[in-house]
């Protein structure tokens, strides 16, 4: 299938528009921007993904309601610095103010905008300032590519860059437009997941089918993210269609419901990879392929266990083919294996390598394999040899500065 990459981030959809500016969250003059807004000329059709974790911020359970609930949505307010979680009563109260607010300013009912945060937990949202964020975003809000990108620096936290795509392609004899922005650098080990992700698309679909295709999408790109093993309370994707593009409406999973899943699944995979490279203090994007697995659940449940090991992602941090801990990562996934038929692989632009054949070290150059290893992004191959499924994670190494950044988060 067709997919042209393009410029635009959440406003290369029809019927979009975006920004973000700073109103002193992340404290007073500290020239970073902190709030974003994404705003549809019409109503949309709206879906979600939430965080698995027990503790559960307040927007989200704010927009698991409207999602649920609201057969439209037009708005979505952003902040970032505080993660508005774990904040009582207090904190959901302030999601309906911002909600009311935002409704107020743009002549649109208040159970039609969603809110999402993002930042330290436990802190009460500066409500005057938020307001004042909105009142200043609206009339300054655009559809340009620099409208998205304000939108998308907006929401970062530890983020070094701001993260966005587009893609278009073509559904019914119609173009339709993918594109999406997100942020997520440190907490996330998604399973819905601080990582959050806005999609906007101009796609005619119900909103059953539109549900349906995040939530089939979720479990093979931003679920299988994994930068320090820690599930954040806020984590959220969020799915807007404006049903601009035209074309008639998708009401049934057939070629043009697949067609967009793909397209979605393309945007999201982009996304994913880009907070995986993003990890707090990573120098590198580590990539881990299981392939051969018995089911899709060994193969996910294989890449997971090395993505997250520690020893291992130490180990690319220092280039170091230290391919005894990525088996013993392997070992105690809980998938069931033989030791003794494992091929593992080492990939990058430098090159491939094998380190292992069928369970012990493979004939290789440690050189070599240092060279593949010193790329910005590097891949693992796990090949099982038990069954044709196959599964890919994604997350960093683990660098002295994760643990810097995470020492002095709160100062």
């Amino acid at each position: 299938m067709f997919m042209k990459r393009i410029e635009g981030g959440v406003c290369a959809a029809k019927g979009f528009k975006a920004t973000g500016l700073e109103v002193g969250i992340k404290g007073q003059h500290s020239g970073k921007k902190d709030m974003a807004m994404i705003l549809a000329e019409v109503p949309c059709r709206a879906a979600g993904t939430f965080t698995t974790n027990l503790v559960q911020a307040a927007p989200v359970q704010w927009d698991k309601k409207i999602v649920s609930e609201s057969e439209y949505v037009q708005a979505v307010v952003i902040n970032s610095g505080i993660a508005n979680a774990c904040t009582g009563t207090q904190g959901l109260a302030y999601c309906r103010e911002i909600a009311e607010q935002t409704g107020k300013a743009a002549g649109i009912p208040s159970d039609m905008v969603l809110s999402a945060s993002t930042g330290v937990i436990g802190k009460q949202l500066p409500i005057d300032k938020i307001k004042y964020g909105i009142d200043s975003m609206l009339p300054a809000l655009g559809d340009t590519v620099r409208d998205a990108t304000l939108a998308a620096e907006a929401i970062m936290t530890t983020d070094t860059v701001s993260k966005q795509t587009a893609l278009q392609i073509e559904i019914g004899g119609k173009t339709v437009t993918v594109g999406g922005m997100c942020k997520g650098s440190g907490m996330i080990h998604i399973n819905m997941c601080t990582m959050l992700g806005f999609i906007t698309t101009d796609i005619n679909i119900s909103k059953e089918l539109l549900q349906a295709a995040l939530s089939e999408t979720i479990p093979d790109t931003f679920n299988m993210v994994s930068v320090d093993g820690d599930t954040s309370t806020n984590d959220t994707v969020l799915l807007l269609a404006s049903g601009l593009a035209e074309n008639d409406e998708i009401r049934e999973k057939n070629e043009e419901y697949d067609k967009f899943k793909q397209a979605l699944t393309e945007v999201s995979t982009i996304l994913s990879k880009m907070i995986a490279g993003d990890g707090e203090g990573a120098t590198a994007l580590f990539e881990v392929k299981a392939v051969h697995a018995a089911t899709k659940e060994d193969a996910v449940a294989l890449s997971k266990s090395v993505v997250t090991s520690s020893l291992t992602k130490a180990a690319i941090y220092g280039h170091d083919a230290n391919w005894g801990r990525i088996l013993c990562a392997m070992g105690y996934s809980g998938v069931q294996f033989d030791p003794e038929q494992v091929d593992i692989y080492f990939e990058s632009q430098a090159g491939k390598i094998q380190i292992v054949e069928n369970g012990v070290a493979a004939d290789y150059s440690e050189e070599e394999a240092t060279k593949i290893l010193s790329e910005p992004e590097v891949t693992a191959v796990l090949d099982v040899k038990t069954g044709s499924a196959s599964a890919t994670a994604w997350g960093c190494d683990l660098t002295y500065d994760y643990v810097k950044i995470n020492a002095d988060y709160r100062s």
